[in-house]
């Protein structure tokens, strides 16, 4: 049986702000994890540990099996959550800051809103796919500006733009099969589905190099794995079950700042207006682009 959500308790807000706090640790950590493993290992291996957990969790509770349709809308959510931004993440911070990425991926919420208007055949105003369209020029500005001057794209923020195109897939299939098997049930059932070929990636990883790495480099690993891919989706998900909906999905809005709170203060790194500027002009527009979609 699917996990019941309670009709009281505590404010869906604070159960998705517990996972955008979470959440808002994994771009950091990964960076320091790549600083001594490598990125396919790192992809891999801490979807492998999630789904290991996920297996766990779902013969305890006894959830019932997906049924039909269900598994391909399944494997969308899982090549967007479990395949997609992990990997993509992983090679792009072997180069680029965390702050940096932290502010590239701010233009989630609103690539989530727009493949949620594609997916659902929503016909939004006009407001915003303008939001829309100045936050993704407002990142592109700000990714190439880093590398020396409008136009001049590093392979990393590629990377990072399709982490959040693949995140933003799996989080509006996610959001939409969640509503049929149940919040952290989709991405447990996500996490299964995929296991194989991160098993099969994490042992070509492991062939190719040996994973050796600080005490530091494995705690962030263990953090990414155990937290990032699994514990923080249950958080994040009761909170959006408990609702408001449109209230607590907006508390993600917050998440990029926090990461680039945590870059500078536990790496170290220099956090410069135009990091500052453009995480806000990118925010702004991500927040826009949300409620004029939730018609606020």
């Amino acid at each position: 049986m699917d996990a019941p959500v309670p009709a009281t308790g505590p404010s869906g807000l604070w159960w998705g702000l517990l996972g955008v706090v979470a959440f808002s640790f994994t771009v950091p950590l990964t960076r320091v994890a790549v600083g001594g493993l490598s990125p396919l290992f790192i992809g891999s291996a801490r979807a492998v540990v999630a789904a290991a957990l996920a297996v766990v969790a779902l013969a305890v509770t006894r959830q019932r099996l997906p049924r039909g349709a269900q598994w391909p809308r399944l494997a969308v959510v899982g090549g967007g959550v479990v395949v997609g931004f992990p990997l993509l993440t992983s090679y792009a911070l072997t180069s680029a800051p965390a702050s940096h990425g932290a502010v590239v991926i701010a233009m989630l919420p609103a690539a989530t809103a727009v493949l949620a208007v594609i997916r659902g055949h929503e016909r939004p105003p006009v407001g915003f796919w303008v939001a829309a369209g100045v936050g993704a020029f407002a990142a592109s500005a700000f990714a190439s500006a880093q590398w020396g001057g409008l136009g001049r794209l590093h392979w990393a923020d590629l990377l990072l733009f399709g982490a959040v195109a693949s995140a933003a897939v799996g989080y509006a299939e996610g959001g939409l099969i969640a509503r049929e098997l149940g919040a952290w049930q989709t991405v447990s059932w996500a996490l299964v589905l995929c296991s194989p070929l991160m098993v099969a990636l994490t042992v070509v990883s492991v062939a190719g190099q040996t994973p050796t790495g600080t005490p530091a480099q494995w705690t962030a690993f263990a953090y990414l794995g155990v937290v990032s891919m699994f514990l923080g989706f249950f958080a994040w998900y009761h909170g959006l079950a408990i609702g408001p909906l449109a209230q607590v999905s907006q508390v993600q809005l917050v998440q990029p700042v926090m990461s680039i709170a945590w870059a500078g203060l536990l790496l170290g790194e220099h956090i410069g207006w135009a990091t500052v500027v453009g995480g806000l002009v990118v925010i702004l527009c991500a927040g826009a682009a949300v409620r004029v979609r939730l018609g606020r």
